[in-house]
């Protein structure tokens, strides 16, 4: 299976970034069911048009000079997912950093968690439509002040976060996905059955 260009993906989409993992150890660790390997447009298409599958790509090189492991799929949106998966229980099982990111821009809801040998260091939420914080876990970093975040949030703070924000802090703490476009592929994605 010859894949010479990589696929991008983030835009009403969420992510997981794992750092210097391997995909088999996290699909062993989500309890996915190996699907095995599958093209990068096949493989982002099934990410974006299925409800139950994920695509884990090879480990790319990104922030920290680490190798980051990206799954995405729709699953991650769904309510099931979000309220399953914890990125510091997930984090803790692979003894690894565990990033998590989602954007949609019809309901404007922009999210992304940090895990660290399983202690979440950074979790912010927020949906635009109606203005609402949904997650303020721990002090936002330069690149989330960067972004537009505040120091620190209270009852009069407006926050007013985009798609283009949350590719910003991946792009920061791991890989912004939608530059992944046209690079050359380091091998086939792995696709996998959520649970």
């Amino acid at each position: 299976m010859s894949d010479p260009t990589m696929v991008g993906f983030g835009a009403k989409q969420a992510w997981l970034a794992v750092r210097d993992a391997d995909p088999a150890e996290i699909i062993k660790a989500m309890e996915l069911r190996d699907l095995g390997p599958v093209p990068w447009r096949e493989g982002i298409d099934l990410a974006y048009l299925t409800d139950d599958r994920l695509v884990l790509t090879p480990p790319l090189p990104g922030a920290d000079t680490a190798a980051w492991t990206l799954v995405t799929g729709r699953w991650l949106l769904t309510p099931a997912a979000r309220a399953e998966l914890d990125v510091a229980d997930l984090s803790e099982s692979l003894g690894t950093e565990v990033q998590s990111f989602a954007t949609h821009r019809v309901g404007e809801l922009h999210s992304w968690r940090r895990a660290v040998k399983g202690t979440l260091v950074r979790a912010f939420g927020y949906i635009g439509e109606s203005g609402d914080v949904t997650a303020w876990h721990g002090a936002p970093d330069e690149a989330e002040r960067e972004a537009g975040l505040p120091a620190e949030l209270d009852d009069d703070t407006t926050v007013l976060i985009s798609e283009r924000d949350v590719l910003r802090v991946a792009a920061a703490w791991s890989v912004d996905p939608t530059r992944l476009d046209g690079r050359r592929a380091p091998g086939p994605l792995r696709a996998a059955a959520a649970p």
